[in-house]
Formats: structure tokens, C-alpha cells, sequence
């Protein structure tokens, strides 16, 4: 008979808590994406690299039985620098909806299934590529739903810094504040860089 698995434990918030800060990006490697133009650009400069992070932000809702109109935001992220996409403009909505019904590119990022949902009714695109990180850690044996900040503790042992005013924030604003830029890009740039760290264990 084999040997049951052995599940690896995920560490919790009081361990993480006494973590040393994960580096984050700052606003000098963020770039604010919102006209055709300027999500051209950013195609071009993510067609580089063969993995991305990914995430989305919805303006949260707050009634029962209110629906959201997300994704209002898309952030796609290299290891040197993420893109935050607002999805207010259709030029930009069409190229971000190219970005990722694009094959030949992992998208990998945290708790996506609903991201997905969203991007095809909002975006009637079918996104390619995408990678779902937590199940790369079930599969590895850890026993709970792995986040990013326990994905960042357990590959950098390091804390994963997320601000929950930004998290629920209106993300549907034309204009973005910096808190809501560094929050919505590190989400991604963290995914990247687990991907890679996964990629590389």
C-alpha cells in the first residue's frame, strides 16, 4: 500500500504578520492604461514576456440582489513592470479583450473563476491561458486554498502587504488614486513573480 500524501500546512496570519514586507512595486513601474493608444503600447511591451500576472478589480457592491458591471479594471503584470488597464474606453476595452483571449501566454494569478465569469460577460472574450496559482499548491500538497500573501510567505517567507480601503474602493472611478494603482498592480506583479518562483521549485 502507498503512504498517504503528506499535506503541507499553509502558514497563518500571525506567522505572516511577523514576516519581513515582500518589495513591491512602485509608482515609477506602474503604468495607468486607459485609451486605445496607450493599451497598444502596452500590448506591444507584454508580447515580450511568455507569462503574466493577472487579476481583475469590479466596483463592490453593496445591496442585496445588486449586480456588478465588472471587471472596470484589468491588471496584467511582467516581472519589471505591470499595466493597469481601466475598461471605461471602448478602444481600450477591445485591446484588452485581445490581451486576453490571446493563446501562447499564461495568465496566472489567484482565485480567478469569477474573474473569468465577469470578463465574459463583460468583454464576450473567452480568456487564454489563464492559470489558476492556488490549484498549483493543491497539487503540490498543501492542504488549504492558498492566497497570495500565503503564497508569498511560503515561496520568499516574506509578508504580503494589501490594503483593505483600496480593496474596496470604487474601482469603476475615472480617476484612479495612487493607493488604488500600487494595490491593483501588486496583485498581479506578486502573481507573476509566485508563477515564476513555481516555475523555477
Amino acid at each position: 500500500m502507498s503512504k498517504p500524501r503528506t499535506r503541507l500546512a499553509t502558514p497563518d496570519k500571525e506567522a505572516i504578520a511577523l514576516l519581513p514586507e515582500f518589495e513591491r512595486l512602485g509608482l515609477d513601474r506602474i503604468t495607468l492604461v486607459s485609451t486605445g493608444e496607450q493599451a497598444r503600447a502596452a500590448a506591444a511591451a507584454l508580447a515580450k514576456a511568455p507569462a503574466w500576472g493577472f487579476d481583475t478589480e469590479s466596483k463592490p457592491t453593496f445591496r442585496v440582489g445588486e449586480m456588478s458591471d465588472g471587471p472596470h479594471i484589468l491588471q496584467l503584470s511582467t516581472r519589471e513592470r505591470a499595466w493597469v488597464f481601466q475598461l471605461h474606453d471602448p478602444a481600450c476595452r477591445a485591446v484588452a479583450a485581445e490581451l486576453l483571449a490571446l493563446p501562447g501566454f499564461v495568465k496566472a494569478g489567484f482565485g480567478l473563476g469569477d474573474d473569468r465569469k465577469r470578463i465574459i460577460a463583460k468583454l464576450g472574450v473567452q480568456p487564454m491561458g489563464v492559470l489558476e496559482l492556488n490549484s498549483v499548491f493543491l497539487e503540490r500538497g498543501y492542504r488549504k486554498d492558498m492566497g497570495v500573501k500565503g503564497a508569498v510567505a511560503v515561496l520568499f517567507n516574506q509578508r504580503f502587504i494589501k490594503s483593505k480601503k483600496a480593496a474596496t474602493s470604487n474601482w469603476a472611478n475615472p480617476r484612479l488614486s495612487e493607493a488604488q494603482l500600487v494595490y491593483a498592480a501588486n496583485d498581479a506583479y506578486a502573481a507573476i513573480r509566485v508563477y515564476e518562483a513555481l516555475a523555477l521549485a
